[in-house]
């Protein structure tokens, strides 16, 4: 499947269709058109991962299983379960909202495009795209949720000194002050 560029609704004014082409447009095609189209397809993900019914659906599942995983090298033969229901759940639900804004979309290709370009990708976002197929992504992102809940984050206080410029018992005069 290539991409051919396309004024199409969707998550962007102009975004770019995948279709399957000709041979003898495949040879107009360039590199250009098929970063245009990733970089649409990556746009529409950041939409739809802020978006309210995607926040909801992570956060209600994570709230639901989160006390079941440790911070142990060894993995409960639980979480498998757990993993294959929330690349169910919210991978399917991101393909079917892509599918919806970007006609011809799919999620094979855009896999492929996505191991490519990993590089250009944001972290948050290839992080979160990293928690459907890498189950040790997966797992610390739920170990990050459930150090957070318990109040166990980094807290980044500790590092912090507060010193005063001045020695004590010198006689600062105050620019502002009598004088």
């Amino acid at each position: 499947m290539d991409i051919q560029e396309r004024n199409i609704g969707g998550c962007e004014d102009n975004i770019v269709e995948m279709i399957d082409m000709d041979e003898e447009n495949l040879a107009l095609s360039s590199s250009s058109a098929a970063d245009t189209a990733f970089d649409a397809v990556i746009g529409c993900i950041e939409d739809i991962i802020m978006e309210e019914e995607f926040q909801q659906l992570q956060q209600s599942f994570m709230e639901k299983h989160y006390l079941e995983f440790e911070d142990s090298d060894e993995n409960k033969l639980s979480y498998t379960p757990i993993f294959n229901e929330y690349v169910d759940l919210l991978e399917k639900h991101l393909e079917q909202q892509l599918t919806e804004r970007i006609p011809g979309f799919n999620m094979n290709t855009f896999t492929e495009l996505l191991m490519q370009h990993k590089e250009e990708v944001s972290g948050d976002i290839f992080d979160m795209l990293l928690t459907f197929t890498d189950f040790m992504a997966f797992k610390e992102m739920f170990l990050d949720y459930r150090n957070e809940k318990e109040g166990r984050g980094v807290d980044l206080s500790q590092g912090l000194v507060v010193t005063s410029l001045i020695p004590a018992g010198s006689e600062h005069t105050d620019s502002t002050g009598p004088q």
